[in-house]
């Protein structure tokens, strides 16, 4: 929704200065927000990891404290998704942010105060995950239904932008700050990151919304959520790649980079400019997708994911600290080129009654071995050795990512600038669609 102060020939207001007609009041909370949180959480990433080293635990215990946070967005994700297509998006989101809080101040208090035992950080780190598992499906429903027409694909970018610079600088600044100050105020600052993120996203505009009327349960809504991934092979097929492509690049991230970071590369002041450097090769990729509309965007994202295989292989040779922020950057570019693509497919194909359920089996996917995969990290070093279980991991990135260009859809499907509608949509581009009872 435009307001009056966007709208054009406002007196008083610059032209520059004025937000684009699809950049509405919902839309730029939802960015805000999103920038909040990004500063805090890939900061808390390093922390956390180096707080379980700095009680004493070993590569085994940071996969086991990682796993503690995805075992919760597997059991959880879909349940979120029913959620927060049968209740105000904006009120499941915030009720997220708030149980991160706690649980993060929680995690800081413990690390700031004392030696935390592993069972504490798991315990703390599992809630951590269970807001996330409710919060992802709703803030993706939300952002999309925020915007409409052709443009969206550009505001998904700027919104990506926004959110993947706030990333890079929180995962610098991050790995600076427990070199500095230790991980536990960096956790500190996570927690207040998402009190603010909730307060902003408290005031998103849904007095418009219809009352969202019962449907005939949550199992009915998990099942047409189902019905609507089942029937489309280029959905549950980059689904099925990536619960394999994220497993082993989270256990690489989650794991071996912090133990290569203490070995080889001098601390987590370089793994934090790493991940950093990640981070700006995803601000670079927005920033292309902000001009290139590929006429295929699902075959054109594929192929990008390719080169999400090499951080993995730099790990495992090691390479010098200068070459891996090189191969960090080009990744990080080429994954934010399918990011764009996937978000603008799904809003292009999928009613948005459903996002949220289609949006939780999407995250569904992607999570679900990943409290497998970080957990076996430990074991697997152990059995293999680090650099093979690092090439590993490169090699099932390539491997699955070749197979799911087989699928004829993906490597078809066309861009389109009318989107998929259950029913007809307000006139409001910035307007959260009511979604209606199902089933």
């Amino acid at each position: 929704m435009t307001s009056t102060s966007d709208a054009p020939g406002t007196p008083g207001i610059p032209a520059r200065l004025r937000r684009p007609g699809w950049a509405g009041r919902n839309y730029s909370l939802l960015t805000a927000a999103a920038v909040v949180t990004s500063l805090g959480a890939n900061g808390s990433l390093i922390a956390a990891a180096f707080a379980v080293l700095g009680a004493g635990g070993d590569g085994g215990d940071v996969g086991l404290v990682a796993a503690a946070r995805t075992l919760p967005l597997v059991l959880f994700l879909l349940i979120g998704g029913a959620v927060a297509d049968r209740f105000p998006r904006h009120r499941v989101m915030v009720a997220a942010n708030a149980l991160n809080f706690l649980s993060q101040g929680a995690f800081a208090v413990l690390v700031l105060t004392g030696e935390p035992r592993l069972w504490q950080m798991m315990l703390l780190t599992a809630l951590g995950g269970t807001g996330q598992a409710f919060f992802s499906p709703a803030a993706e429903g939300m952002l999309m239904s925020s915007v409409s027409g052709e443009q969206a694909g550009r505001a998904f970018a700027v919104f990506r932008i926004a959110m993947q610079g706030a990333a890079l600088g929180g995962a610098a600044l991050g790995g600076a700050l427990v070199a500095a100050v230790g991980p536990g105020w960096v956790l500190a600052v996570d927690a207040g990151a998402f009190a603010v993120a909730a307060a902003l996203r408290s005031f998103l505009d849904v007095s418009h919304i219809p009352p969202r009327t019962p449907g005939e349960g949550m199992l009915a809504d998990l099942r047409e959520g189902w019905r609507e991934v089942k029937g489309r092979p280029w959905l549950w097929g980059i689904v099925v790649q990536f619960s394999i492509a994220n497993a082993v690049v989270g256990a690489a991230d989650a794991v071996y980079g912090p133990l290569v970071a203490r070995d080889s590369l001098g601390g987590p002041g370089p793994w934090g400019l790493a991940l950093g450097a990640f981070g700006a090769g995803t601000v670079a990729g927005a920033l292309l997708m902000t001009r290139w509309k590929p006429r295929r965007p699902l075959f054109a994202g594929t192929l990008c994911i390719f080169p999400l295989a090499l951080p993995s292989a730099a790990l495992a040779v090691p390479v010098p600290v200068a070459v891996l922020y090189l191969v960090m950057f080009v990744s990080g570019t080429m994954v934010e080129v399918f990011g764009v693509s996937w978000m603008t497919v799904l809003h292009q194909e999928i009613p948005e009654d459903k996002l949220s359920r289609v949006s939780a089996y999407d995250w569904f996917g992607s999570v679900s071995l990943l409290p497998l995969a970080t957990a076996l990290a430990g074991p697997a070093e152990d059995a293999f050795g680090r650099s093979p279980a690092l090439w590993g991991c490169a090699g099932l990135v390539v491997a699955v990512t070749a197979a799911v260009l087989l699928v004829p859809d993906v490597r078809n499907l066309t861009r389109r600038t009318v989107r998929v509608t259950a029913r007809p949509e307000p006139a409001s581009p910035d307007a959260e669609r009511s979604a209606g009872g199902l089933g």
